[in-house]
């Protein structure tokens, strides 16, 4: 009789089986991703060393997904854009927002891809200094409004005595119009403290950003 098929597995396979796990809120490891796909812990460590390795995984999967890609060469665009797109993945995959954001980052797509925002920045004048300040805010606002849009629409409840926070709940706009909002306002002021550092950097000219695989081209790609 032939031997049963055993199946293939990928690091493709692996993050998508661990971010069904981690997006349906059921026990997440090594174990149970196994489990998910069918085969033996044993068989699953041929092609990954642990969980952390799982993890980076999933974090590529994600960048697949979710990362812009070209980046818009103005900077305002492209934060823009980030914000936005980050904002929809934390969205659409709260649960896996503690492993992700609990280690450091080591998936390499991830590194390239904020190595090129870090560029665009650069280019645009942000001192070095203030490059990882910059992309930290950024960050941080698509976390967390990304957490936002998977919350409950009525993010507020009632209490006796609370008249002013009342008032403000009854008078805001409800549900997902609330959260638009305050999204777009948020962005708005981010872009105006960026612009602010930029200015208070003072830089005369802003360098040339990286034109692509050719880094004995001139600024602008010319030959």
């Amino acid at each position: 009789m032939p031997r049963p098929r055993r199946r293939m597995l990928s690091a493709e396979l692996i993050a998508d089986a661990a971010m069904q796990l981690a997006d349906s809120g059921r026990p997440f490891g090594v174990n149970a991703t196994a489990r998910a796909l069918g085969v033996t812990p044993s068989s699953l460590y041929h092609h990954v060393s642990g969980l952390d390795e799982i993890i980076e995984l999933m974090r590529g999967r994600l960048m697949d997904r979710y990362a812009v890609d070209p980046l818009p060469e103005a900077w305002e665009g492209a934060v823009r854009e980030i914000v936005r797109r980050q904002r929809q993945m934390y969205g659409e995959h709260p649960f896996l927002v503690p492993y992700i954001v609990g280690k450091a980052v080591a998936d390499p797509r991830t590194l390239d891809w904020y190595d090129r925002i870090a560029d665009v920045l650069s280019s645009a004048g942000f001192p070095d200094d203030q490059v990882l300040v910059a992309l930290t805010a950024i960050d941080a606002l698509g976390l967390g409004f990304g957490l936002d849009l998977a919350g409950p629409e009525a993010a507020w409840g009632t209490a006796d005595g609370v008249e002013d926070l009342g008032r403000a709940v009854a008078a805001a706009p409800a549900g997902r119009a609330r959260s638009e909002e305050a999204f777009e306002w948020a962005l708005a002021m981010l872009i105006d403290g960026l612009r602010t550092r930029l200015k208070q950097a003072g830089r005369a000219a802003p360098r040339a950003g990286r034109t692509g695989p050719g880094e004995g081209d001139t600024p602008g790609g010319a030959p």
